[in-house]
């Protein structure tokens, strides 16, 4: 008999050589998080390696496991215990933990009493947040439908209501308030009605726009080109989101016989689907963390806080197959009434189509999809950017640089460069006042120095700063 066969559908299991009896907290964890997660089996008598090596005595081992498991592991979750006979005289112990309805599921022993859950292949302690939610979980509840201690006459619903109008043709009625799970029966907003208030109560529902300058966080004397921070309703936070992108992407064209062909950088059905995603599904328990959005010139990245629900990592799954599992239910039912998002969870599908059917898409260009413990990553590939394109620059810099290295300066523009050195954020004006120069003298003076690479605006009129380069080196 095989090891895939021991283990039949199941997708989470430990093996274990030996049943470990001095410290049976090893395996009895795993229990913990199997029974807190969508289940798994334990297998006693085979390797790493899936080596069959055996149980000296599968009566007392099973016997011991039994028992341990009635002892520490509390509630008790449900389990089935089989004996196997293989490899003709080899006995294996299978343990099918199955998903528990009562969570979370503690392991009791050692003095303390801690739940355990999977994240990928491994067993790790569920922190605070993870916590809250197993308990939520227990409860046949979620973070968005509890009762916040908001008042709904505190509030305003003016964007809900504009979209719900655009989407529907109709107005929203007050009965539909409750009905879709935004306030309760006494008056009082649920988690998911102050998510969707205009003026949002709960400070960690922000959103961060940045356009960092180059490939990475660190481009230089300016880091960023554009950032926003968004606050109020999650449809605000929407829209705001999808315009900071939209004004930061630049769009190529093509002709053809008959017409021209927009090339944009993202695909706008992909931006979208990430952001709605980022916002629906992020885990509300973890706070201090908010949804980010970083652009960079060859990519862009939409991160929300908490991984994959189930405990698994996206990028280890199969996309077509990983089932619609909605962290906050009553926000993702009234998306989906808003028309945002569809019911049946296909959001990572979308986003990744929109991108095989761009006119600009190559299959390195294809999106990424990253989760871990505590984030939920979607980076999309700037359709348009070439590695020549970086190359190109590195060229033109280093052509700057030697020109600068041969130009000589006269007293005047040795001058120039040591006040901008000292002041580089100056106007051409201030430059003026300062050197008691005409201004034709100065344009003059910046378009020489600029041509040898030895002045250089940075970022805009209003906001810019001057760069000068000086012995081949940025100054």
């Amino acid at each position: 008999m095989l090891i895939t066969e021991l283990l039949g559908e199941a997708t989470e299991y430990d093996k274990k050589q030996a049943v470990e009896t001095k410290k049976p907290k090893s395996w009895l964890k795993s229990v913990s998080a199997f029974a807190n997660g969508s289940g798994g089996m334990l297998v006693f008598g085979v390797a790493d390696n899936d080596d069959i090596i055996g149980l000296a005595d599968i009566k007392s081992a099973s016997e011991f496991v039994s028992q341990k498991i009635k002892e520490r592991i509390d509630p008790l979750p449900e389990i089935f215990m089989e004996l196997h006979k293989v490899e003709g005289d080899k006995d294996i112990l299978t343990v099918k933990v199955m998903e528990g309805e009562e969570t979370p599921y503690y392991y009791k022993g050692d003095g303390s009493m801690e739940a355990f859950i999977r994240i990928g292949n491994e067993t790790v302690t569920a922190s605070a947040a993870e916590l809250k939610r197993l308990v939520l979980r227990g409860r046949n509840s979620s973070y968005d439908s509890l009762t916040s201690t908001y008042n709904f006459k505190d509030y305003s619903f003016s964007k809900l209501r504009e979209r719900f109008y655009e989407w529907n043709s109709r107005s929203m009625e007050e009965k539909n308030f409750e009905s879709f799970g935004i306030v309760d029966g006494n008056g009082k907003l649920t988690n998911a009605g102050a998510l969707l208030a205009d003026n949002c109560p709960i400070r960690h529902s922000r959103l961060f726009c940045t356009r960092w300058n180059g490939l990475d966080k660190s481009g230089g004397r300016i880091d960023a080109l554009d950032s926003a921070e968004f606050t109020g309703s999650l449809i605000i936070l929407l829209n705001e989101g999808f315009s900071f992108v939209k004004r930061n992407m630049k769009t190529a064209w093509k002709k053809t016989a008959n017409s021209r062909i927009e090339l944009p950088d993202y695909c706008e059905r992909s931006i979208f689907e990430s952001i709605v995603n980022a916002l629906i599904h992020r885990d509300y328990l973890i706070n201090g963390s908010e949804v980010h959005i970083d652009i960079f010139d060859d990519r862009l990245v939409v991160y929300s806080p908490g991984g994959m629900p189930d405990g698994t990592k996206i990028q280890e799954r199969n996309i077509d197959s990983v089932p619609s599992t909605r962290r906050n239910p009553v926000l993702a039912d009234i998306f989906s009434r808003l028309g945002y998002m569809e019911r049946q969870g296909s959001g990572l599908n979308k986003i990744r189509n929109a991108y095989r059917n761009a006119e600009n898409y190559t299959p390195d260009k294809e999106p990424v999809f990253y989760s871990d413990r505590v984030e939920f990553a979607v980076t999309l590939k700037n359709l348009n950017f070439l590695a020549s394109e970086s190359e190109a620059k590195n060229e033109a810099k280093s052509e700057a640089k030697n020109e600068a290295e041969n130009y000589r300066l006269t007293e005047l523009e040795e001058k120039l460069c040591e006040l901008l050195l000292a002041y580089p954020e100056l106007t051409q004006p201030e430059i003026r006042e300062r050197l008691n120069l005409s201004r034709s003298k100065v344009q003059r003076m910046m378009k020489k120095l600029a041509e040898a690479g030895i002045v250089i605006r940075k970022g805009s009129k209003r906001k810019g700063y001057w760069e000068i380069r000086l012995d081949g080196g940025v100054k």
